[in-house]
């Protein structure tokens, strides 16, 4: 009884956004203004109420952001500029912070300032399963999302095993049912050991020919776990999608109150 209850607890998860200043189609991104305040303290604000974290900081290479989040009380790590990608910038910051060799590290996209905090719980909870090395999100789409390339598919064995992710239609249906269809919700958290192994593998060929990074992970035979969320996710890929993410925070805010992200963990 005491081996199952210990195989059974979660190990200590740390969330980490990863934030750079430039970007071609949006530079200055994590510091846009909402609603009076940065990006970066809307996507910190919402992490933070994840029950199941034990702390979430902010990896970045560039001084303003540094500043701004030093004005806004939120917890910084300073990492190199020359990271190909945050996941990368991620497992840098996690190594800087001497986390545990048997931590979870929750890679937290910087640009997601509506952010639900019960996706968090939902990617986390599967980590009380010793076996589970990497875990996702997907959401069911319809079949006018799946036409479209910036969403990306992906389809998943009866266990929840990730076979793969593309921005073409997948899996191809012989009929015109869409119940099977579903879209790639990009947050990702790993076991500290995996991450490690991730970072240092090259670019798989999958990888570099559907421009995916987690495609690495299914070259390389490293299973991910894919958790099935109710909630949609909503980046800020251009200046124009401020005013949208504005709205839901404000709907947000107005149906909820103070209260938000209870975790079940």
């Amino acid at each position: 009884m005491v081996e199952k209850f210990i195989s059974n607890r979660l190990p200590p998860c740390h969330g980490i956004i990863p934030a750079r200043y430039q970007s071609s189609r949006f530079p200055g991104k994590p510091l846009a203004d909402i609603l009076g305040r940065p990006m970066i303290w809307h996507v910190f604000e919402q992490a933070r109420q994840c029950k199941a974290l034990l702390s979430v900081v902010l990896a970045t290479d560039d001084e303003r952001i540094r500043s701004a989040a030093q004005k806004w009380h939120i917890p910084v790590v300073m990492t190199r500029y020359d990271h190909p990608s945050g996941t990368d910038r991620v497992l840098e910051a996690a190594e800087t912070m001497e986390l545990e060799p048997e931590a979870v590290i929750v890679n937290i996209q910087g640009d997601e300032p509506a952010l639900e905090p019960a996706m968090l719980d939902q990617l986390i909870k599967p980590f009380r399963e010793p076996r589970i090395q990497v875990t996702t999100l997907a959401r069911r789409i319809d079949s006018r999302e799946a036409e479209n390339q910036n969403i990306v598919k992906i389809v998943f064995a009866t266990d929840r095993r990730a076979l793969y992710f593309s921005r073409a239609v997948i899996p191809f249906r012989r009929q015109t049912s869409s119940s099977f269809l579903y879209g790639h919700v990009g947050i990702y958290a790993f076991r500290m050991q995996t991450l490690k192994r991730f970072v240092s593998l090259d670019q798989s060929p999958l990888e570099v020919t559907e421009g995916l990074e987690q495609l690495r992970l299914i070259d390389n035979h490293i299973p991910i776990h894919v958790v099935e969320t109710e909630h949609r996710s909503l980046g800020v890929d251009r200046p124009e999608d401020i005013e949208t993410v504005s709205m839901i925070i404000q709907r947000r805010k107005a149906a909820s109150g103070p209260k938000n992200g209870q975790s079940d963990l």
